[in-house]
């Protein structure tokens, strides 16, 4: 079975692009062809104009990438002669990228760790590093897999800020492959969604999010003191009007969540807890993220697929 087929996608200059599917559903063969590490059985592969399966070492010359489960630095070499290596690799000298190498150890927040052996920092600070020595290549197209992995929330948010300013400031094409629906939704402007060796979705952020957007709310209620209508005659009402709906008893109060059909059913949910006298304690509308989207695509896909 091919880990891939009928793969088709592009991505301009200056963009950063989500590669998104579930473990196994080809995102790293994808990766690793248009670098170069897997040779694809046929079709092509384009990189800043340059064939990568006629001309690889030129197209090579045109992209970085940070591979998790790879090791992709030095360890007994310091952060600054990792970056200094393999920017030299790619024919940058440490005299003449030295004052962009600087930017990125203050980019990234390495200043302390600039002169400390890597074996020696942690695994955040270790994949800070390798993202950096990725960026002091300088080329047009980046991949980074996994490039939140290890850090926690402050570091996370660093490096996401980081990312956009390069995209922004220098023109870089990122492509981030990641299981961080954050990071992604926070970075990336578009996700392409791989299942089953297919692409099943490639449309922008908020795009994809409107497609999954739902009127579903969260309300928890009381039915107030010395009313003739308790819980159960509110749960038995809004059973009646709505079939999407699922209740939970929180101490005194009852909690549901209900899916209306159509915008104007907000106004039949507030007439029927007002007929039963419920007084309603909070209410608030649940946000779709890319998690769910994500999931919800993934899902019908995997579904089609087992049919």
């Amino acid at each position: 079975m091919d880990a891939v087929k009928d793969i088709s996608f592009s991505v301009d200059e200056g963009e950063m692009v989500a590669l998104l599917g579930p473990n196994g559903a080809g995102k790293t063969t994808i990766i690793k062809c248009i670098l170069g590490l897997v040779r694809p059985d046929s079709g092509e592969i384009m990189v800043d104009g340059v064939d990568c399966r006629r001309c690889r070492s030129p197209a090579l010359r045109r992209m970085a990438a940070v591979l998790e489960g790879a090791r992709n630095t030095y360890w007994r070499l310091t952060t600054w002669e990792n970056i200094s290596y393999f920017a030299g690799i790619h024919g940058i000298s440490e005299r003449r990228g030295k004052e962009y190498f600087e930017y990125l150890i203050d980019l990234l927040k390495l200043r302390k760790e600039r002169d400390i052996e890597v074996r020696n920092l942690s695994s955040g600070f270790k994949q800070r590093v390798a993202v950096a020595c990725a960026l002091a290549k300088k080329t047009p197209l980046v991949f980074l897999d996994e490039p939140t992995l290890g850090l926690d929330v402050e570091s996370s948010y660093e490096l996401r800020q980081a990312l956009k300013k390069l995209r922004a400031e220098e023109r870089r094409t990122i492509i981030i492959s990641s299981h961080d629906m954050h990071a992604v939704q926070d970075t990336c402007q578009r996700a392409i969604i791989v299942s089953h060796g297919q692409i099943v979705a490639d449309q922008t952020i908020p795009d994809l999010l409107s497609l999954f957007a739902t009127r579903k709310y969260r309300i928890t209620v009381t039915g107030g003191s010395g009313r003739e209508v308790g819980l159960s005659g509110i749960q038995e009402a809004v059973a009646l009007a709505f079939s999407q709906v699922s209740f939970r008893q929180v101490g005194e109060a009852l909690e549901f969540t209900v899916s209306l059909a159509n915008p104007g059913d907000i106004y039949l949910l507030v007439d029927v807890l007002r007929d039963r006298e419920a007084v309603v304690d909070a209410i608030t509308r649940e946000e779709v993220d890319l998690e769910k989207a994500f999931l919800e695509i993934v899902g019908r896909t995997s579904s089609t697929c087992g049919a």
